[in-house]
């Protein structure tokens, strides 16, 4: 995978904190993310660990968090900025198939394959978030 990243190095350590079916998980959306900010060109990916959450940020982009909750074993999460309207865009584009907490993440089911389309779209509209954010749907 082409493109630039920097890791914080307690990202490492997060990551066997976790059950090992939530670790391939998270680990499957962490290269989900860097996939998209490399196809799309948006140069350094900032790795840091915030709101004891893995966060994935670059420069025109509204950061992006991913974790595993033990209040709810089955789900793990993508987060996005709450303050954004990339939830109610994600609910209008694909509430059909994506599950949403508030206007603050994607639900998705530790049992069940990713939707992986819908989550890059997501990911992508997240990363250009700020190029975008004034366009109807986000551009999409």
């Amino acid at each position: 995978m082409s493109g630039r990243f920097s890791m914080d190095e307690t990202v490492l350590t997060k990551f066997s904190d976790y059950p090992d079916d939530v670790t391939s998980k998270l680990l499957n959306l962490r290269s989900l993310i860097l996939s998209v900010a490399s196809e799309l060109e948006l140069g350094c990916v900032e790795e840091t660990f915030k709101w004891g959450e893995l966060s994935f940020n670059v420069k025109f982009g509204s950061p992006i968090r991913i974790d595993w909750k033990l209040k709810s074993p089955s789900n793990y999460y993508i987060f996005f900025n709450c303050q954004t309207k990339l939830i109610d865009t994600f609910r209008e584009l694909y509430g059909d198939i994506l599950e949403f907490e508030g206007n603050r993440a994607i639900v998705l089911n530790l049992s069940e394959p990713i939707p992986e389309q819908a989550v890059k779209h997501c990911i992508k509209l997240g990363l250009t978030y700020q190029k975008i954010k004034d366009l109807p749907l986000l551009g999409a």
